[in-house]
């Protein structure tokens, strides 16, 4: 039994969360029996879901929503099955609750643990915390946690920068995130997409998929917008606790014509069509560490718009495959005009994006499970080691 851990899962929705799902999903094709520990989101039938999940006592998170605090340890029946069940490997997404309760059980079980670093954890924390010394601490407390890890796993090498800034020495492994869109695209889906999206008039269409936090330059991307010469109709999908400074934003620099804000969209089905219907995907964060927003609209031939210095921008070959600006209003601006001057370009470079940057979830889970069998092997020091979830052709 192989679990995976992480501090929030569907219907709590990131790139976290999604990398999570897509290996719940996938690894039972190759063989793999796989248990998902995360917190409790109240409402939620887990039974119902399409892997084994096992939630534990949650309380909402102070100006997180929708995440959850996650408090295992006061919640015995969850306890008692999570100690329950055997597992062969954990897998720890979150140095937080949920992966220092693998690390426990790994330890305890004398089983091997994977960490996987996934976020810019000194960001989070300093949004909340005040104190240098505090924040300095706790990190300190998040190192401890991937040095303790039997691999630690990045999903893309510039991610390796973050993680030795914050004093990790250790080693790594570079394992990509994939995608899950797989749809035919067509100029007719998308046509079709904006009518069902209400939008019929033949201009661009801009795009940003994500939090809506002040960490992803969101006002940033507002006062470019602001400047873009080029009529357009701009789609922001998501929330967060930004949400509304971003719509005052818009509304004082008159763009309420132009911008529209959808909200959480959960349904995966609903979501590839705003990635559909659009032209050019715009995220200037310097955030997040290789996002999978930018893969997702790359297989729907969308290319991205990212900025100098973001993670994101590693994967991009500018005007190649998607287009990397500097960080100023003014360049952006002007970079978005330019972009949506030349239609038949663009569309080339989308092109580009789904062939170079785009890889399957099932593809890179089949390489995940490799791995895992591997590392149960040299954790066992035996060549002939066979993991009794494993297939033999």
């Amino acid at each position: 039994m192989i679990g995976l851990f992480n501090d929030c899962f569907p219907p709590v929705m990131d790139g976290v969360s999604v990398t999570v799902h897509n290996y719940a999903k996938w690894l039972p094709r190759y063989g793999q029996k796989v248990c998902v520990a995360t917190p409790r989101v109240p409402g939620v039938d887990y039974s119902a879901m399409d892997c084994s999940v096992l939630p534990y006592f949650s309380l909402p998170m102070p100006f997180r929503k929708p995440y959850r605090l996650g408090i295992p340890l006061v919640d015995a029946p969850f306890m008692y099955k999570i100690w329950g069940t055997r597992f062969e490997l954990l897998h720890a997404h979150s140095p937080f609750s949920s992966g220092r309760l693998a690390l426990d059980i790994a330890r305890d079980r004398k089983i091997p643990l994977i960490a996987t670093f996934h976020s810019k954890y000194r960001q989070d924390i300093e949004r909340y915390v005040p104190n240098k010394l505090v924040v300095d601490m706790l990190m300190r407390r998040v190192i401890d946690f991937f040095n303790q890890a039997d691999e630690v796993w990045i999903p893309q090498p510039a991610v390796a920068d973050t993680l030795r800034e914050y004093g990790y020495k250790g080693n790594y492994e570079v394992v990509e995130n994939g995608c899950d869109f797989s749809v035919s695209y067509s100029l007719l889906a998308k046509d079709v997409c904006r009518r069902q999206l209400n939008v019929f008039e033949d201009k661009p269409v801009l795009l940003f998929v994500g939090q809506h936090i002040l960490e992803k330059n969101v006002l940033f991307l507002i006062d470019s917008l602001a400047k873009v010469k080029s009529d357009f109709t701009m789609f922001f999908v998501g929330d967060g606790y930004a949400a509304k400074a971003m719509k005052n934003k818009v509304n004082r620099l008159g763009l309420e014509k132009k911008v529209r804000f959808v909200g959480k969209v959960c349904d995966r089905g609903k979501l590839m069509q705003y990635y559909a219907a659009a032209d050019l995907f715009l995220f200037p964060s310097l955030y997040d560490n290789a996002p999978l927003v930018v893969r997702e609209a790359a297989a729907m031939h969308i290319p991205s718009l990212v900025v100098e210095g973001a993670t994101s921008a590693e994967v991009i070959r500018d005007g190649i495959n998607g287009y990397v600006t500097v960080q100023s209003v003014e360049a952006f601006s002007k970079r978005v005009d330019h972009i949506l001057s030349d239609r038949e370009l663009l569309e080339k470079v989308g092109l580009n994006a789904c062939d170079t940057i785009v890889r399957k979830w099932s593809n890179i889970v089949q390489e995940v499970s490799d791995r895992y069998e591997s590392l149960l092997r040299r954790y066992y020091n035996d060549v002939f080691y066979v993991s009794p979830n494993m297939v033999i052709s």
